[in-house]
Formats: structure tokens, C-alpha cells, sequence
């Protein structure tokens, strides 16, 4: 047995267990992320769709002014005579409170929009799957600081997964061929004039 393959290397590290490397480092395991990133994707495509047609009317609400936003957002940090405020945190309170003195919420709501429906499609297309799941714990998170439960909590935990898959996630989709080709911060791609051969089926990605 190789120093690699057992329990724990010479560094002192204690190797992963085989069901941590098949979900993570093969791509054997990229048709079950593809399904679970294609679930979250659609779940991300259709909030941002309702959200940019509303009653059959293009941006009602959201891209009018962001008056949809502004409720939310006053909902959030007002303080009942009654029973628990929805935030919890009076920093993320106060935030809220300037985004809506400044009048953010008529831009914000556009991000809010369009970065729903970018979050969707880049994850049921499988491209740039890791920044997509990045941005929608992003969204995620802050919801649920404004003290919107919904789906948020599982839709959240369930894109960190996402994230530690990024490897296999989009190996189904475009991910197979863009990473190659714009490479990572530690690894150069094709684009950058440094071969690099897409891993076959079945290959280990560590």
C-alpha cells in the first residue's frame, strides 16, 4: 500500500473516505450532481422568472422602481409591539435601513432578478457551476438574515454541496469544457495556450 493510500499520510492528514472520493473527485459520480444542480438550478430559474413577469406584466413590481423589494426589505426591519423582530442581527438592520433611505432597492432589484435567473441557468446548463452555487448561498444567506425562512435553509445547505462538488458537478454539461479551457487560478487552461486533455469517464480528478 503507498503512503497516498493509507489511512493517513506522512504529513499527518487523514485520508478521505471512498464515498468523499467518488462524490468529489470522480467523475463516475457527475450524472447524480448533475440531477441534484438541475433540481436547485430550476428552483433558482423560477424565482427569478416570476419575479421578471409578474400578473403577465413584464418587471411589475421589481424592475418598475423596485417597489416589491422595498416592502420586503420594510417588512424585514420593522419592530413589533409583539413578539420577536424578523432579523435577528441589528447590523444587517441597520444595512437594510440605508439601503432603503438611499432608495438602493430600485437598482437592487435588478441584481436580485437577473442574478436569480443567472444562478439558474448556469447551474441546470452546468457552466461556471461553482461560481453559480457561490452566488445562490449568497442569496440564500441573506434572505434568511432578513428573516425569510421559505426554502432558503435547504436550498442553502444543499448548493454548499454544490460548491465542494465543483469538480464533478458540471462535468455533465459545459463545465466539461469550459474549466479546460479558461482554466483556474492554479491550474492555466487551453485559452492560455497550456494543453490540457478533458478527463475521460470514470477518471479521478484529485
Amino acid at each position: 500500500m503507498s503512503v497516498q493510500d493509507a489511512s493517513v499520510n506522512s504529513r499527518g492528514l487523514v485520508s478521505d473516505p471512498p464515498i468523499a472520493k467518488w462524490l468529489f473527485n470522480d467523475t463516475r459520480s457527475a450524472p447524480l450532481w448533475m440531477a441534484f444542480r438541475i433540481w436547485i438550478g430550476l428552483e433558482w430559474f423560477t424565482a427569478g422568472m416570476h419575479k421578471f413577469i409578474t400578473d403577465g406584466v413584464v418587471g411589475k413590481g421589481w424592475l418598475d422602481g423596485g417597489a416589491s423589494l422595498k416592502g420586503f426589505w420594510a417588512g424585514a426591519v420593522a419592530i413589533p409591539q409583539t413578539g420577536s423582530p424578523k432579523i435577528t442581527y441589528t447590523w444587517f438592520r441597520d444595512f437594510l435601513n440605508t439601503m432603503i433611505d438611499s432608495q438602493a432597492y430600485q437598482w437592487f432589484a435588478w441584481l436580485i432578478v437577473f442574478g436569480e435567473i443567472a444562478v439558474g441557468l448556469g447551474l441546470i446548463f452546468g457552466c461556471l457551476t461553482a461560481i453559480a452555487a457561490f452566488f445562490g448561498t449568497l442569496m440564500n444567506m441573506s434572505f434568511l438574515l432578513a428573516g425569510s425562512g421559505s426554502t432558503n435553509p435547504l436550498m442553502f445547505g444543499a448548493t454548499v454541496f454544490v460548491i465542494l462538488a465543483w469538480k464533478n458537478a458540471g462535468y455533465w454539461g459545459l463545465d466539461r469544457y469550459v474549466l479546460p479551457a479558461i482554466g483556474t487560478p492554479w491550474t492555466r487552461g487551453t485559452l492560455s495556450k497550456k494543453g490540457y486533455k478533458t478527463p475521460s469517464s470514470g477518471t479521478n480528478l484529485t
